[in-house]
């Protein structure tokens, strides 16, 4: 069974951090990543740009709504994920709304991704 672990602090204070405060973090979570490799358990590992970045396309409507910032409605849970990958903003919001026709309902959050490791091959 695979699982996604969706990482939820106080961006605020993340954002907040210095380059070397950061770098501390990343590198203790480095630590964890690679022990998890070496153990063949890593998959796909992202840090989402902050949520000033996001953009939301509403689908519950016709046309879709798209709105600067994350704002699905708080009664939603955050049930997955995709990685794709675009050449801008447009590109993405074509694939939200594609999948929107596939599947009625909700919001998707669409977030710039700062960094990003694939894990090994087959994970």
């Amino acid at each position: 069974m695979l699982y996604a672990i969706l990482c939820y602090n106080y961006e605020d204070v993340v954002c907040a951090w210095s380059k070397a405060e950061d770098e501390v973090v990343m590198e203790k979570l480095g630590a964890v990543q690679q022990r998890l490799a070496e153990e063949g358990r890593l998959g796909p590992v992202a840090r989402l740009m902050p949520t000033t970045a996001a953009t939301t396309l509403r689908k519950d409507r016709e046309p879709p709504l798209v709105l600067d910032g994350p704002f699905a409605e708080t009664k939603e849970q955050l049930l997955g994920f995709y990685v794709v990958d675009c050449e801008s903003l447009d590109g993405a919001l074509q694939i939200a709304k594609d999948l929107g026709k596939a599947n009625p309902g909700g919001s998707y959050e669409i977030r710039p991704i700062a960094m990003f490791q694939p894990g090994p091959a087959g994970a």
